[in-house]
């Protein structure tokens, strides 16, 4: 940076807010600079530090084939090319937020209704999560985000509204559970310091646990947030991810049997970046009780609007219920079966994962490899697992985790013989460090209801249970081609 660079240009444009000096960020950098190829490039950094949902592409494909009216850009859909091209309204198009409400209604199993008037879109979960945060509160005030939490947040939620984020300390002993004393304890914490809590920030299911969140815990962050008069922002963008029980649950749905509380402190967040895996396509969805903090955000969405050719093909794919029913069971069969291959190859070579049912990624339990219980020691190992191992994968200081040696580790963002690859490293780093885990193993580590399904099958052929059940790599490459 040039001296006179922070006189002439703003707070904004020479502070480091963006967040990218982080190791989460490195994990990402380091793949760039060596992706990994599985004949231009075999011991190149696998990308396994990026929640994208690849698995179920191929149904996607198959549907657009058979749809060409559903895009302006084909000779069958060119008819409406002047209508969708002209089209600007920032309410969207009707058939889109009409679409994007039933598929939500789907994905929570239409136990819930969602009126498509209070639909509000915006360039991906990220805009969506930055327009409503400056809706609800000013510079300086501050959510509460149960910790872990994705690292994003602290760019998302905060670079540009000047907003701060508390971590709620959540700890292993209870699997990371959310408790009503640690709830107290993070907002007294804010008290003490002078900063106003303005809402509590949800992401369920979690990224990075994999875990969902039960009706009591909802339920009591509801009554915690309605008590302390502060908004509950429910970030649900995982939530077509499920593949095992228990099932999603939606604040929707707490509210809906709730109609006492006051909604207008309810919010959620949703995106088409996960549970469809269209993270290019820049859908994110504000849907908001409170009818200010809707109004105010679709005349904020003027600054990131999803195109209308996007609107326009979406809303064709979400209004085909058949695909639909047919993508959403074949999608959470996809991720349980990988999430199946990875944490049965993990536990293998012992080593744990905490039980999950949601997500993209597992969140691995490297804490046997430490030299030392300590945050210096998990970057040390992170260090070697980028470096030597290739393999990126996120350290849990990243997301704010309360305790060293915890790693997410994304495994739908690949194919199968990827997969493969990753895990035939994994086996080999931990082997040649058995003295270091047969020490590690004698301490006391233990926590409860972690999966430790030591099989003793060899690494190929759980893979080739994987192929069995799923005999096709739905993805041509293992390049990672977007950012999420």
């Amino acid at each position: 940076m040039l001296r006179n660079e922070a006189q002439i240009l703003s707070k904004i444009a020479t502070n480091d807010g963006h967040g990218e000096n982080s190791a989460y960020f490195d994990g990402w950098k380091a793949y760039d600079t060596d992706p990994y190829h599985p004949t231009q490039n075999p011991n190149g950094v696998i990308q396994m530090g990026l929640a994208e949902n690849q698995l179920s592409f191929d149904l996607v494909q198959e549907w657009i084939l058979n749809n060409p009216k559903a895009s302006i850009c084909t000779e069958e859909g060119s008819d409406d090319f002047k209508d969708i091209a002209i089209f600007q309204d920032y309410h969207g198009l009707p058939l889109f937020r009409n679409a994007v409400a039933r598929f939500m209604e789907k994905v929570r199993g239409n136990r819930v209704r969602f009126d498509p008037d209070r639909i509000v879109m915006s360039g991906g979960a990220t805009g969506a999560q930055e327009t409503l945060t400056f809706c609800l509160a000013d510079p300086g005030d501050a959510l509460l985000v149960p910790a872990p939490y994705y690292p994003g947040n602290d760019r998302d939620l905060t670079w540009r509204t000047g907003v701060k984020l508390i971590p709620v300390l959540c700890y292993s002993s209870n699997d990371f559970k959310i408790t009503h004393q640690a709830l107290e304890s993070a907002y007294k914490l804010a008290q003490e310091s002078n900063i106003k809590v303005k809402g509590l920030l949800l992401n369920n299911p979690s990224n990075p646990l994999g875990t969902v969140l039960n009706k009591q815990t909802l339920i009591e962050c509801l009554n915690f947030t309605n008590e302390k008069n502060i908004h509950l922002i429910c970030d649900e963008i995982y939530s077509a991810t499920v593949f095992s029980q228990p099932n999603f649950i939606s604040i929707a749905e707490i509210v809906q049997e709730n109609p006492k509380i006051n909604h207008d402190l309810v919010h959620i967040i949703y995106s088409l970046s996960k549970d469809l895996g269209f993270p290019g396509f820049r859908i994110g969805i504000i849907y908001s009780y409170n009818d200010v903090v809707t109004n105010c955000a679709r005349k904020m969405s003027s600054f990131s609007l999803v195109s209308t050719q996007t609107q326009h093909l979406i809303a064709s794919m979400l209004l085909d219920e058949v695909f639909v029913d047919r993508f959403i069971e074949e999608s959470s069969k996809r991720l349980g079966q990988r999430h199946g291959v990875l944490s049965r190859g993990l536990a293998q070579v012992g080593i744990k994962s905490l039980k999950s049912n949601a997500g993209l990624y597992c969140w691995m339990d490297l804490r046997m490899l430490l030299n030392e219980p300590t945050f210096e020691a998990e970057m040390e190992l992170w260090r070697v697992i980028i470096n030597e191992v290739k393999l990126n994968v996120s350290p849990g200081a990243s997301f704010h985790c309360s305790e060293p040696g915890w790693f997410r580790v994304c495994f739908a963002n690949m194919d199968d013989e990827t997969m493969m690859v990753a895990l035939k490293r994994i086996h080999k780093f931990v082997i040649q460090n058995e003295r270091i885990v047969q020490a590690s193993s004698r301490k006391m580590w233990r926590r409860s209801k972690l999966e430790v399904n030591l099989s003793s099958r060899r690494l190929d052929e759980i893979m080739m249970g994987s192929h069995k059940m799923s005999p096709h790599s739905p993805m041509p490459s293992p390049l990672v081609l977007a950012r999420t």
